[in-house]
């Protein structure tokens, strides 16, 4: 980290020692009501009128961004073999770790993405973690240059790609688990859907929309211990009329593959098709 930014581990021992898990997560949450940061403005494009098919066929496969400029951090995009612009894909933006990379963001569902039809679109943070963890937003900081980037991302995808706006999901791992729902409930009425899997904490700046959300979480984390991070978290959204699906696991701070599937399956149902409680 840079200067005087709070990394998971300092959050953890400020949660423990100062003020406790719970008011630590209201902190966090109250530290987020910033008005209209952290929003994103793009949106996917309408479907179009016309019939015929677009002049430039998206290459499909991985690919770079191409966003970056002169800075070394970019991001990857994914898009599917069978993807058809006649057809809207369903979109997920995978948000990597702390000290990550777009590979690492994007790996839980890559495996995955051509039998769901999913593009995948991994952005790559700013600094070394997401800035509303990086700038600390328990000292007062909060959403900044990586939301212009990830915004950008959006809208550079939207542009080129026939997106269906009715499944957007927000998906990260550890600290980008947290940016995932901090992100993903401060836009919720762009995401449908917000996966967590090990996060944190949650700081939504003003709360828009009422998106579904899994969070996973190994039992034996001890990276981010289960007990004072994804059980506190789960319980206020819960409170907060939030639909959540949670699953513990007994393992690590990871995403099991198995974890992983279930996230996808469960994006792809209907909204109140999925058990909620199991692994509580």
């Amino acid at each position: 980290m840079v200067g005087k930014a709070i990394d998971r581990r300092d959050f953890l021992k400020l949660s423990a020692g100062v003020v406790g898990t719970a008011a630590a997560f209201g902190l966090l949450a109250a530290c987020g009501q910033e008005g209209d940061r952290g929003r994103l403005r793009s949106r996917p494009s309408p479907p179009s009128a016309e019939t015929s098919a677009p002049p430039s066929p998206p290459t499909t496969g991985l690919r770079p961004l191409g966003l970056g400029g002169s800075a070394e951090r970019d991001g990857l995009v994914y898009v599917p073999p069978a993807y058809d612009a006649s057809q809207p894909a369903s979109l997920a933006l995978m948000l990597h770790g702390a000290g990550g990379d777009a590979r690492g963001g994007i790996s839980p569902f890559l495996h995955l993405a051509d039998e769901a039809g999913l593009v995948l679109l991994a952005p790559e943070s700013r600094s070394r973690t997401w800035d509303v963890l990086g700038g600390s937003s328990v000292l007062g900081g909060g959403f900044g240059p990586d939301v212009e980037f990830i915004d950008g991302a959006l809208e550079e995808t939207f542009d080129r790609l026939s997106v269906d706006a009715g499944r957007v999901v927000v998906a990260g791992f550890s600290d980008g688990a947290s940016y995932a729902l901090s992100l993903g409930l401060t836009n919720g009425d762009l995401f449908t859907h917000v996966v967590a899997f090990s996060p944190g904490f949650s700081a939504p700046a003003e709360r828009r929309g009422k998106p579904a959300v899994f969070v996973s979480h190994g039992t034996g984390d001890d990276v981010l211990p289960i007990d004072r991070t994804s059980r506190q978290i789960v319980s206020q959204l819960e409170r907060e009329g939030y639909e959540v699906t949670y699953r513990e696991f007994d393992g690590p701070h990871t995403v099991p593959k198995p974890i992983a599937h279930e996230a996808l399956n469960w994006f792809n149902e209907p909204r109140g098709a999925t058990d909620r409680s199991e692994g509580r």
